[in-house]
């Protein structure tokens, strides 16, 4: 990893196409503006992980879980 030390403004090259900007530091966070080509995904650590419980969670649901949705729902029932 590497590690570098930036102040408001200064900006990071990756490769030939993208460029992370410094745009303000406030107490213990950084705000910073990513420039890349479209076909780059850019996401957040955080919500990745939330996506991927949750993916996992409803994997998880019993059997029957759709039957009781369309009883609750007053939908038909499977056939």
């Amino acid at each position: 990893m590497l590690v570098l030390t930036r102040k408001v403004g200064e900006r990071i090259l990756i490769g030939d196409d993208i460029v992370i900007t410094v745009l303000d530091s406030r107490g213990d966070g950084v705000r910073i503006g990513i420039d890349a080509p479209r076909g780059v995904k850019i996401q957040r650590e955080e919500v990745v992980k939330a996506v991927i419980e949750a993916n996992a969670e409803a994997a998880a649901a019993p059997d029957d879980a759709e039957a009781r949705l369309r009883a609750a729902l007053g939908g038909p029932a499977p056939r």
